[in-house]
């Protein structure tokens, strides 16, 4: 059974930055892609970034590109999302995601899915 545990959320000012965390395990990852999406209440689920392991391209929102780096950890499973310059309007719940096959900016192709971070950005 997959599990993605995501941590690092929290309350940060406008212009900071924190790193959110996404430990997967219960099986290999090899062939799988890997994802941050981000939800505010009453709006749409967003691709945030992500990359397909084995692969080294990464791909980015418009809206973070040059703030938000994500990498990745393949010994240890982990996907790290690195937010810099934050703005208020990124206050979402952070969601690591994975699924079996390709990268792919829809959220209804993934299969697995964490609890979700909080991140709350103050102006």
């Amino acid at each position: 059974q997959v599990q993605l545990v995501e941590s690092g959320g929290g309350l940060v000012q406008a212009g900071g930055s924190l790193r959110l965390s996404c430990a997967a395990s219960g099986r290999k990852f090899s062939n799988y892609a890997m994802a941050w999406f981000r939800q505010v209440p009453g709006k749409e689920r967003e691709f945030v970034t992500g990359f397909t392991w084995g692969d080294d391209s990464t791909y980015y929102a418009d809206s973070v590109k040059g703030r938000f780096s994500i990498s990745r950890d393949a010994a240890n499973n982990t996907v790290y999302l690195q937010m810099n310059s934050l703005k208020p309007e990124d206050t979402a719940v952070y969601y690591c995601a994975a699924r079996n096959g390709g990268y792919s900016r829809l959220g209804r192709v993934y299969d697995y899915w964490g609890q979700g971070t909080q991140v709350t950005v103050s102006s």
